[in-house]
């Protein structure tokens, strides 16, 4: 495999019980590409990043990360090779501060450091502005920023981001933005899921569209405005 390939994604079958949402599931993403995953609700977006990470699926397929085979694997093993996952509700301790929530998960071992404190503060002002108050008394924008921080903390370098967009402040939103461009300039590669196609057209290089827990369209940025009577036609963009 291309050793510029951070994540690798073959035939992805997954099931919740006996209810099969995955049918064949492919998807690539290089290291320091931004990826999205494009799609109604209920289309499968969420439950390919849970099967990467390997939470509540029965999973039958490929998925490589960095050229290594993790199928089999469970989550805590996949989070080791610096996979970190950021959920729509964002699992936020809210009896903890702000700070403690930002140190309390490990570092991954085999990834490299992850950021300092410091520099997650330099990245998100507002969380060094509320690093003393509870998780209860952040906003929904300070907790998405923390959730994204707390994984860069731990030294995850493949992020699977699900809707850190939805339902927050235009300016939370642009915030959310240059932190995305930010990491992409470091070299994290970046799988979001996003309902905003908005916010993930000028971030990402690479666009999947799902419908039905297939892939039905696939294509870089420089195709996109050809690409848009497929997305109006699909999402109504």
């Amino acid at each position: 495999m291309d050793a510029e390939v951070a994540l690798d994604v073959r035939g992805l079958q997954a099931w919740y019980g006996e209810s099969h949402v995955l049918h064949g599931v492919d998807l690539q993403a290089r290291r320091g590409e931004v990826v999205t995953l494009l799609g109604r609700n209920g289309a499968g977006r969420t439950t390919t990043l849970r099967a990467i990470m390997g939470l509540a699926v029965t999973r039958k397929g490929s998925i490589k990360i960095g050229g290594v085979e993790t199928i089999h694997l469970p989550t805590h093993r996949i989070a080791h090779f610096g996979v970190g996952y950021c959920p729509e509700e964002r699992a936020i301790f809210s009896s903890l501060s702000c700070e403690e929530n930002l140190l309390l998960p490990p570092a991954l071992r085999g990834t490299g450091a992850g950021m300092s404190v410091d520099e997650l503060y330099e990245i998100f002002p507002n969380l060094y502005e509320r690093r003393t108050s509870p998780g209860t008394k952040l906003s929904g924008g300070e907790q998405q920023m923390l959730a994204v921080a707390r994984i860069l903390r731990a030294g995850a370098n493949l992020l699977l981001l699900d809707e850190i967009s939805e339902g927050l402040a235009p300016v939370i939103v642009q915030a959310l933005a240059d932190m995305i461009r930010l990491l992409k300039k470091k070299g994290y590669t970046v799988v979001m899921v996003e309902q905003n196609f908005h916010f993930a057209a000028p971030l990402a290089d690479t666009f999947y569209l799902m419908e039905h827990g297939q892939i039905v369209e696939h294509f870089s940025a420089p195709q996109l405005q050809e690409k848009m009577p497929v997305l109006t036609e699909l999402l109504g963009v």
